[in-house]
C-alpha cells in the first residue's frame, strides 16, 4: 500500500483532530462576540467569500494557470481560515478573540460557499470532465469532517471545562505537528511532481498568499479599524485551511493534481505569514515613534 493511497485517510484523521482542537477552545460566547463588531465581521466575510475568490480568478487568468491547477487554486481560495491564523495573530498583536470567532463562522459558512465556488471553478476551468464535481453526498462528507468534530469539541468544553483547558494547548500543538509532518512527507514523496508543476503554480500561489494577507490587513485599516482588529482579519483571510483543500482534492475529488496548489501553499504560508507579521510590527513601531 503506497503512502499516496492512505494519505486521504490520514488527512481525514488529522483534520478531524484539528477541528476537535478548535472546538475545545470555542464557546457559544465566541459567536455572540461577533455581534460586538458587526462591521469587522461583515468585512472579513465579504473578503473571504467574494473578494479573494474574485482576486484568485484574476490571478489565474493573468498568469495563465493550467486548468487543473486553476481549480485547485480556487479550491484553496474557497477554503476558510486555518487554525494557524490564531497563532500568528497572537504572535503579532492581533485580536485573537476575533480570530477564534471568525474561524468558527468561516468554517460553518464554508460548508455552503466552498462547494459552490469549487463547482463553479470546475465548470469554468475543467469542463472537459477531468475533474468530478462535488456531489451532495461528498458535501455531507465535508460537513462530517469539519463540523462534527467542532461540535464535539465544544460539547467537551461545556461539560468538562477544566479538562478542555488542559487539553487545548497540547491538542493545538499535536495537530500542528501532525499536519506539518503530513505536509512534509507528502512533499518529499511527490517532490518530482511538485518540482515539475512549480513553474505553473508557484508564482500564482505566492502572489495569492501575499494578496490575501495584504487585503486582510490594509482594507480594514483603510476603513478605520484599529491595528489589532486589522491584524486579526489579515491573518484570518491570509492563512487558508490548506489541509481542508488537500483533503477535498484527494479524498473527495480524487485528483492529486488538484492538491498541488494547496501543498505549495501549506509551505509558503509559513514563510509569508511571519514576514508579513514582521512588516506589520515594523509599521506599528514606526507610527508609534512618529
Amino acid at each position: 500500500m503506497s503512502f499516496v493511497s492512505i494519505l486521504p485517510t490520514l488527512l481525514f484523521i488529522a483534520l478531524g483532530l484539528v477541528m476537535f482542537g478548535l472546538g475545545l477552545s470555542l464557546t457559544v460566547a465566541d459567536f455572540k462576540r461577533l455581534l460586538q463588531h458587526p462591521r469587522a465581521v461583515l468585512l472579513a466575510l465579504v473578503l473571504q467569500v467574494a473578494v479573494l475568490p474574485a482576486a484568485c480568478y484574476g490571478l489565474i487568468v493573468l498568469l495563465g494557470v493550467p486548468p487543473v491547477y486553476a481549480v485547485g487554486l480556487m479550491l484553496l481560495a474557497a477554503s476558510p481560515g486555518g487554525v494557524s491564523a490564531n497563532l500568528f495573530s497572537h504572535l503579532f498583536g492581533g485580536n485573537v478573540a476575533m480570530n477564534i470567532s471568525l474561524t468558527a463562522i468561516n468554517t460553518l459558512l464554508s460548508i455552503v460557499s466552498l462547494p459552490l465556488i469549487t463547482n463553479w471553478a470546475i465548470a469554468t476551468f475543467a469542463n472537459t470532465g477531468q475533474v468530478v464535481p462535488l456531489q451532495f453526498g461528498k458535501v455531507l462528507e465535508v460537513i462530517v469532517v469539519v463540523l462534527l468534530p467542532v461540535v464535539l469539541g465544544m460539547g467537551v468544553h461545556r461539560r468538562a471545562p477544566a479538562f478542555s483547558a488542559r487539553m487545548e494547548k497540547p491538542m493545538k500543538l499535536f495537530s500542528a505537528l501532525v499536519l506539518a509532518a503530513f505536509a512534509l512527507i507528502a512533499i518529499v514523496k511527490e517532490w518530482a511532481a511538485l518540482s515539475a508543476s512549480f513553474a505553473d503554480i508557484g508564482p500564482a500561489v505566492l502572489l495569492f498568499n501575499a494578496l490575501s494577507l495584504g487585503a486582510g490587513y490594509f482594507v480594514p485599516r483603510a476603513l478605520g479599524m484599529d491595528k489589532p482588529m486589522a491584524t486579526a482579519i489579515g491573518f484570518e483571510i491570509g492563512i487558508h485551511n490548506s489541509t481542508l483543500a488537500i483533503f477535498i482534492a484527494l479524498s473527495v475529488l480524487g485528483n492529486f493534481q488538484l492538491a498541488l496548489p494547496a501543498a505549495v501553499y501549506s509551505v509558503s504560508m509559513y514563510v509569508m505569514a511571519p514576514l508579513f507579521g514582521g512588516l506589520v510590527l515594523r509599521r506599528r513601531a514606526a507610527l508609534a515613534a512618529a
